[in-house]
């Protein structure tokens, strides 16, 4: 059998079909069969070639949403806000972004992959973390925000809003879920990092009302 020699573009049909099956049909009514069908050619050992799993699928998906619209470098440059308003738009950004909500909302009932979780720890540690840190260390010097805990909330907030809100790691209704929100707020807020206002808790209001209900 030939040998592909350009499998990066192999990955991008199957990512490609993949996140639009996923938001038109959603996670769970979507097989690694449908997404097969959709790519004219392409065997189900062509897929499983490059992704293991539909989950490690999900998870691509996932990550090729945040770099096509990250909220971070969108901020970055903005000398009209200072570092925490930086944070706060950051969160209302990644919000607005409703195709990825939609995708974020779908996969938290399914993260039971070792694998994915482990990807999700290191890509918090790698991408997230310095992200953070930067806002942070800037609202320090702006005066804006008020902690000796920069290098800690930074490595703490990506896992925290992420693996600790997992019910699959973590089992927890969504009401409680909501109560793990308000714990992140307050926390965040006595630490001398004020993340969530009044804009920032509807929002994660109506991220939960996208969410399936957690058995």
């Amino acid at each position: 059998m030939a040998r592909n020699k350009y499998p990066e573009v192999t990955e991008e049909r199957i990512l490609d079909v993949a996140q639009r099956l996923f938001l038109e049909k959603g996670y769970e009514n979507t097989t690694i069969q449908d997404i097969v069908n959709e790519l004219g050619g392409l065997t189900k050992g062509a897929v499983y070639h490059h992704f293991k799993s539909k989950e490690e699928i999900m998870d691509a998906v996932s990550d090729r949403m945040f770099f096509e619209n990250n909220p971070f470098e969108a901020v970055k440059d903005r000398a009209d806000l200072n570092g925490l308003q930086k944070l706060r738009e950051v969160v209302r950004l990644n919000q607005a972004d409703t195709a990825r909500t939609n995708m974020t909302a779908q996969s938290i009932p399914m993260n039971h992959n070792p694998r994915v979780l482990v990807g999700m720890i290191d890509a918090n540690r790698r991408i997230l973390t310095p992200y953070f840190l930067e806002l942070i260390e800037e609202g320090n010097r702006d005066g804006s925000i008020h902690t000796e805990y920069a290098k800690e909330i930074a490595e703490l907030l990506p896992l925290l809003t992420s693996l600790w809100l997992l019910p699959s790691v973590f089992p927890a209704t969504k009401e409680e879920m909501r109560r793990k929100f308000s714990f992140i707020g307050e926390m965040m807020e006595k630490m001398g990092v004020p993340l969530f206002d009044d804009t920032i808790q509807r929002l994660v209001d109506e991220f939960f009302e996208q969410i399936p209900d957690l058995k």
